[in-house]
């Protein structure tokens, strides 16, 4: 068994972080369809019952999305309990990184209960959307890291710090994007690019300038998506580049659908289609940020090699 768990632990959380990523989705449909209070302001209940009525669209939404969460809850423990046995003794960091994706989770729940009893508060809206990228993000880390193995590269250091800036950076503009829904802000500014004919809407009050906040942002990333893009084309090859440019691709079609959504006055399939692209962006940094870090860290135990060579023969 413990020599098909390593391979079963990649599927599991590759798995894991596939289903994640739907119920990320999955919430923005509940989010845009204004299901958020489906079954009231009742946990873990539906209006007082298990199911909810058959005529309760909105509450079947609400209802759907936590069974959803429920199922990659136990196709988490699972994960966990494999990645206990497979990595208890060795590659620490990949249990370490499980573990770590076992209490988001948790942490996301409670956050889903809290915003469901206090009626959607825009701060509690904000960390459950940012609990579930981080939660999506441990996954793929546990994945990469428990079947990666970086080949030999040189030259190129810039592209790891980039890769992590710009990973940071696609986080924050998700959580600017859910504070610009949660504050109720999705139209306050009408036009794009503009905000009803300002670039800086800041007389146009607090709404506007958080909905512009978010649009500056998304700029800021597109500038570093591109300088990234850059680099990885310059100094690496195959996944990188693949990574990179998948990237790239969803970062200008989360965009698009961003401009899409405002000039449709918040059609609801726009908005979900946004919140994917902006998930699978993070999801493709993240990926290359985890093969970065160990092609850092591979860089360094050869270049040690090659100054010690005596080490091993003296250890």
């Amino acid at each position: 068994m413990d020599t098909v768990s390593p391979r079963l632990f990649t599927r599991l959380a590759l798995a894991t972080a596939l289903f994640t990523f739907g119920l990320i989705v999955f919430g923005a449909v509940v989010r845009v369809t204004d299901s958020g209070l489906g079954c009231g302001n009742h946990w873990p209940l539906c209006n007082g019952t298990i199911f909810p009525p058959l005529d309760n669209i909105t509450a079947w939404i609400e209802w759907l999305h936590r069974l959803f969460a429920v199922l990659i809850g136990l196709l988490g423990l699972w994960t966990l309990l494999v990645a206990i046995r497979a990595y208890r003794q060795r590659n620490r960091a990949v249990l370490t990184v499980t573990v770590v994706a076992a209490v988001l989770f948790a942490v996301q729940s409670a956050l889903g209960a809290i915003v469901v009893r206090l009626e959607l508060p825009p701060t509690f809206v904000t960390l459950h959307l940012g609990t579930a990228m981080l939660l999506l993000g441990a996954l793929l880390l546990a994945a990469v890291w428990s079947a990666y193995r970086p080949p030999a590269r040189s030259g190129g250091t810039m592209v790891a710090s980039l890769a992590y800036i710009t990973t940071a950076l696609s986080l924050v503009i998700i959580l600017t994007g859910a504070l610009v829904r949660g504050s109720g802000a999705t139209l306050a500014c009408t036009d794009w690019p503009l905000c009803n004919g300002q670039v800086l809407p800041f007389s146009q009050g607090q709404l506007a300038t958080i909905h512009m906040f978010h649009r500056f942002a998304v700029l800021g990333l597109g500038i570093t998506l591109l300088i990234l893009v850059w680099y990885v084309f310059r100094h690496r090859a195959g996944g990188a580049r693949t990574l990179a440019a998948l990237a790239f691709l969803s970062y200008l079609a989360q965009a698009g659908i961003g401009a899409l959504y405002v000039l449709t006055s918040a059609a609801p399939l726009w908005g979900a289609a946004h919140v994917g692209f902006a998930a699978a962006t993070w999801a493709m940094l993240v990926v290359l940020s985890a093969t970065e870090w160990l092609g850092s860290r591979e860089s360094v135990v050869s270049s040690e090699t090659r100054w010690n060579p005596q080490s091993e023969a003296t250890s």
